[in-house]
């Protein structure tokens, strides 16, 4: 069999993505995906994450595979298997949900909320990619258990969301419903005047490796984000990582 060809890859995006690795080992590879970039485009046309895998290809055309999408505008943690075992081994613990994803996002209460719980709805199309929140009807079950951990000014308030399934758009339409939209999110919550980038952050993932061993992967908050906070008196402390209370 013919090795695959491997498409050219300028050593200025090279160089980028490799500056996007947070972990790496013989399975796994993880990024730190900047808000802005998408993760996979049509055809892969245009700067996406998966067409600058190929930077990671090996000789006979082989190179990482995504194993999970985040949306273009979310920043965060997204993780790549290097091998078809491990590629595997991770697709099927996120079809299971045996994979805790957590998020942290920045919203808008227009009405008052407790101070955790867990949105259960159906998500139901209401166009191409965009999506409603109702409480019975044909479309998948989604959930997201939620977290207030912090509260500014403006009514906002920091969430840790954990999805438990992982619909399209689940964060973004769920927090929504609950009267939370999300700042600089243009499509369901509070837009661009709120914020310049939506506050939305994949900050870890807690997975077994394909190894059998327990691992958590974490991406800290990025500055963009932390300016936002603090525009909002979210305090942060001195890390760049907002603690996962349990």
């Amino acid at each position: 069999m013919r090795n695959r060809s491997i498409p050219a890859i300028s050593d200025q995006d090279k160089d980028y993505v490799r500056s996007l690795v947070i972990y790496e080992d013989a399975s796994l590879i993880a990024f730190d995906k900047p808000a802005g970039l998408a993760v996979q485009t049509r055809g892969n046309r245009g700067r996406c994450l998966d067409h600058l895998l190929w930077a990671f290809a090996r000789s006979n055309g082989k190179r990482p595979r995504l194993v999970h999408r985040i949306d273009a505008v979310t920043s965060g943690l997204v993780l790549a298997a290097k091998t078809k075992p491990a590629a595997a081994h991770i697709s099927e613990a996120f079809g299971t949900r045996r994979v805790r994803k957590t998020y942290f996002a920045l919203v808008e209460m227009t009405q008052p909320i407790a101070r955790s719980g867990s949105a259960v709805d159906h998500l139901i199309s209401r166009g191409r990619n965009t999506f409603v929140a109702t409480s019975h009807g044909q479309g998948g079950e989604a959930r997201t258990d939620w977290t207030i951990m912090a509260e500014g000014t403006a009514s906002t308030a920091l969430l840790r969301a954990r999805p438990v399934t992982g619909r399209m758009h689940q964060i973004r339409v769920q927090l929504s419903a609950m009267g939370c939209g999300i700042l600089g999110d243009q499509l369901y919550g509070a837009g661009s005047e709120k914020a310049s980038r939506l506050m939305l952050h994949a900050f870890d993932l807690s997975l077994q490796h394909p190894d059998g061993s327990d691992m958590t992967l974490a991406a800290p908050l990025p500055d963009d984000f932390l300016a936002v906070l603090d525009e909002y008196g979210i305090p942060t402390g001195a890390s760049p990582a907002m603690p996962a209370a349990e």
